[in-house]
């Protein structure tokens, strides 16, 4: 029997918002907390304060809290600014954990909170697991700007830790690449709220048309304009894009402007539909209006989308790379496609629409696949596995000697 554990998941923002790394947290805390064993934990979330209006402490579920710790301005940071309040944070966490709040297992999420925690953790003979949900060497083929230092401390913090778990089998091999031992790595995906993405439910309108869905934090990353180049190959099709700026700001972003303007040069602009960044409760409505999801990034892939598609009952046409080359099944629960080819996509999308046995076949199987593999209670125990790996075996008390006259009695019986 697992015993009762105290958690301390550590992160570096206040958990605001709906990014991938939020939900991640606060699922994971709340399934950690009740899993489905019977079994209770108590697990606290260590944030970064970024309101000073904000609680100190908040609850996030029946055994699962969020605590902000104070260190630097009440403000969101970058990295390169957080970095200057590791120590802070550090200390934060030495005060919290010196009495009765010290964990038996300390968990991190993130390259920086990885840093905060893993000297403290050390320091107080605590096991350390680190996950990252990101690596610089992705960030940069997007072209984005990383802290010069960042790969080389995060090879560190991997070397650092007792264990590491990757989002995926992409993210597994590269951190080997990078130098962390591959026996410290497994893979523990995201989860799936299985409740609020479910193949039942209201819907979004839409016209006769059957209808593809990107959905990108980053209208940039390739993959829309690969969809939007698709469509030519799929004349039937229609396409709605959910992602980036609001809707009422649409008609002025330029990223937006660029797009439009190439669906007009290829003809198709009559069936591309911008639709804004949605509010998290609309995504489920929206993917249920879809025959097929469209995950085209060529680098990292916004990791939920996916898998989210799939439990909604909708088969996803994805490049391999990321999360997806692990999440969707080529010829199962989708297809794998390569990156930055508009006509091989295309052509497989018209394909696909002419074949409504294999897409219901699909869209079964994607369903099934996500409420299995990526339930947020199959992922907590998962973790809480890798994490017993770590603690002492308890020792098990001696049963009660038994008397000679109960001997002498069972053996008489």
């Amino acid at each position: 029997m697992r015993r009762t554990l105290s958690i301390a998941l550590v992160s570096t923002t206040a958990l605001d918002g709906d990014s991938a790394h939020t939900i991640h947290l606060r699922e994971l805390a709340r399934a950690l907390a009740r899993p489905a064993t019977g079994e209770e934990h108590q697990v606290t979330v260590y944030g970064r304060r970024e309101d000073p209006a904000a609680r100190g402490r908040t609850r996030l579920a029946p055994g699962a809290a969020l605590v902000l710790l104070e260190a630097g301005p009440a403000a969101p940071l970058s990295d390169d600014e957080l970095l200057g309040h590791v120590r802070d944070l550090a200390d934060a966490l030495r005060r919290r954990w010196a009495g009765a709040a010290r964990p038996d297992v300390v968990h991190a999420h993130g390259w920086i909170a990885g840093l905060v925690a893993c000297t403290v953790a050390h320091e107080m003979d605590i096991p350390f697991v680190q996950s990252y949900e990101g690596l610089a060497a992705g960030e940069r083929r997007l072209g984005r700007e990383v802290h010069p230092a960042r790969m080389r401390l995060e090879t560190a913090v991997g070397r650092g830790a007792d264990t590491v778990l990757a989002a995926h089998t992409g993210e597994a091999n590269a951190l080997a690449r990078m130098g962390v031992p591959r026996p410290k790595i497994s893979v523990r995906p995201l989860g799936v709220d299985g409740e609020q993405f479910t193949p039942a439910g209201p819907a979004m309108p839409r016209g006769d048309r059957p209808r593809l869905v990107v959905v990108a934090r980053d209208l940039t990353d390739g993959g829309v304009a690969t969809a939007i180049q698709a469509l030519v190959h799929a004349p039937e099709a229609e396409l709605a894009i959910a992602g980036g700026p609001a809707r009422e700001d649409l008609e002025n972003d330029p990223v937006v402007h660029r797009l439009t303007i190439m669906a007009k040069e290829l003809h198709v602009a009559d069936r591309v539909i911008f639709l804004g960044r949605l509010p998290r409760r609309s995504l489920p409505k929206l993917l249920r209006t879809a025959r097929m999801t469209l995950c085209l990034s060529p680098y990292q892939p916004a990791p939920m989308v996916a898998v989210e598609s799939m439990a909604c009952g909708v088969p996803v046409l994805a490049t391999a790379v990321g999360a997806n080359a692990d999440s969707v099944l080529d010829g199962i629960t989708g297809m794998h496609v390569p990156a930055g080819r508009p006509v091989v996509v295309g052509r497989a999308i018209r394909r696909l629409l002419a074949e409504e046995t294999t897409l219901n076949g699909w869209a079964i199987a994607a369903a099934d696949r996500a409420h299995s593999r990526y339930s947020w209670t199959r992922i907590a125990n998962e973790t809480l596995r890798a994490y017993d790996k770590l603690l002492p075996v308890p020792e098990v008390e001696p049963a009660a000697e038994e008397t000679e006259d109960e001997l002498l009695t069972a053996l008489a019986s």
